[in-house]
Formats: C-alpha cells, sequence, structure tokens
C-alpha cells in the first residue's frame, strides 16, 4: 500500500489499523520539506483507501521518541529564511495541502500525543479527529516569538480550541500543560504515560465498531455544515441520510440492531 523507502516517516499497518510514525526522533521529529512530501504522498494513498475499500479503518498519527513533533527543523528553517517569496510561497502551500490532507481524510484519525508538539505539531493534532496525549505532552504556538504567525494550521487549530482561546496562546506564544490543553479543546484525554497505548487501542476499538461510511460521511458533515446556510443544510443532511438508510451499510446496520447482533462490519460479528 506504502512506499517502503520513507525516510522521515514509517507507516505500519495491523489489521485496519494504519499508524503514520514520524521518525526522526534525534530531533524530536521536527519536519521539513522532505517529511512534508511524504506525508503527502501517505495521506493521498489514504484518501484512496478511504474512498475505495474498507480495509484500513482508522489512522493512528505519532511520532517517534519522547516528542510527538518538535515543529520546523531548524536546518530548514536556515534554507527557508533566504527562499524568495515564491518559493516560500511554495512551501507553505504544500503544508497547508498537507493539513487539510489529514482534516478532510474520509478515515477517523487519532492523534497519539507522547511528548511535545510544538508549531506545526500543534498543527498535526488539531488536524487529527480525536487526539489522546500523555500527561508529559506540552503544546506551544511559539511562532510569534520569531516575528512569524502560525499561518498553515490556525484554521484547524482555531476550530478545536476557539477564537477566545486562541487570542491567549497563539498572541502569547504561551507554553501549554497538556491538561490546559484538554480543558481548551485541544485534547480529549489525558493519561499517565504508561496508558497511553492502552487508551489509544481502546479508543480505536471504539471507532472500528462504527459503520465506515457513516463515519466518513459523518466526517463530511463536521468539515462542511458549519460553513452552510440553513436552506442548504437541510436538503444536503436530509439527503445523506436517506441515501445511508438505503445503502449496504445502513441496511445491515439497522437489520443487525433489530435482530440484536453485531454488524458485519464489527471485528467481534
Amino acid at each position: 500500500m506504502f512506499r517502503d523507502n520513507y525516510s522521515t516517516i514509517v507507516c505500519k499497518t495491523d489489521g485496519p489499523v494504519v499508524r503514520v510514525v514520524l521518525n526522526r526522533p534525534d530531533v524530536h521529529n521536527a519536519f521539513n520539506g522532505e517529511m512534508v512530501t511524504e506525508l503527502l504522498d501517505v495521506f493521498s494513498t489514504l484518501h484512496r483507501v478511504g474512498r475505495e475499500s474498507t480495509d484500513v479503518r482508522v489512522v493512528v498519527f505519532t511520532g517517534e521518541g519522547k516528542s510527538f513533533c518538535a515543529g520546523a527543523d531548524l536546518n530548514w528553517m536556515k534554507r527557508v529564511k533566504d527562499y524568495t517569496f515564491e518559493e516560500n510561497l511554495k512551501e507553505s502551500l504544500d503544508i497547508s495541502e498537507l493539513f487539510y490532507s489529514i482534516y478532510s481524510l474520509p478515515l477517523p484519525t487519532v492523534a497519539r500525543v507522547n511528548g511535545a508538539a510544538v508549531g506545526g505539531g500543534m498543527g498535526f493534532v488539531a488536524s487529527c479527529d480525536v487526539a489522546i496525549a500523555s500527561s508529559e505532552a506540552r503544546f506551544s504556538l511559539s511562532e510569534v516569538k520569531l516575528g512569524l504567525v502560525p499561518a498553515c494550521i490556525s484554521p484547524y487549530v482555531i476550530r478545536k480550541a476557539g477564537e477566545g482561546a486562541c487570542r491567549e496562546f497563539m498572541l502569547t506564544g504561551e507554553r501549554l500543560t497538556a491538561e490546559k490543553a484538554m480543558r481548551l479543546g485541544l485534547v480529549n484525554e489525558v493519561v499517565d504515560p504508561a496508558g497511553l497505548d492502552d487508551s489509544v487501542a481502546c479508543l480505536v476499538e471504539r471507532l472500528v465498531s462504527s459503520g465506515p461510511k457513516a463515519i466518513g460521511i459523518c466526517k463530511e458533515l463536521l468539515r462542511t455544515v458549519p460553513g452552510m446556510g440553513f436552506d442548504e443544510v437541510k436538503r444536503m443532511t436530509a439527503e445523506a441520510i436517506a441515501r445511508l438508510r438505503v445503502s449496504e451499510e445502513g441496511q445491515e446496520g439497522m437489520k443487525a440492531f433489530l435482530e440484536k447482533r453485531r454488524p458485519r462490519w464489527s471485528p467481534d460479528a
């Protein structure tokens, strides 16, 4: 399914779960142009798989070692500093495309936040559907301290935490504990580091028990409904549920419920 020669990431398939692992632990999984390109390739493949089959049901996104992602790589930033506007724009458009590719994936995504998530690392967390963090994880959008802004990740961070909270930590560059990140809505659950994998496994189990097509349409509703007017949204949502009720998955789900059994897509059916 995936290339076997990625140099900055690792992709592991375990039954219905794909784990995408940032694999530059020596630099705290900081991303550079090569990592962005490789992640774009992976998520392009996952978009295709999500549309065409139900072999993959969940994507877990995490980092190797002690950190989740420390943001942009310093050596990459040294080169970017001397780029022209056009060169910077091309790099930034690739980054924007990556975050949107994660956010719009029809498959559910789980951020396993094992450590620091800084700058673009927070963007990866916010782009995922659900985030479970180690209590030792720390979060920060410190771009303003460099005279920059968290531009490409802002649509996803603001959607998760809301404008009021973002006005505080985006403008100050404040460092957030995992507990504060959870209170602000950036993280769904904070657990002891030793329990991180068990908590992620429990969430994955709950996700794979749901209808795969239904989850994809739920994600489409979450992405599109907030920006629609009521006249438009009434028709769109009515059509969505009507299509699912007559679909093979919807018919099986309703039949299994009435017969008090597990639907066929459930792993323990």
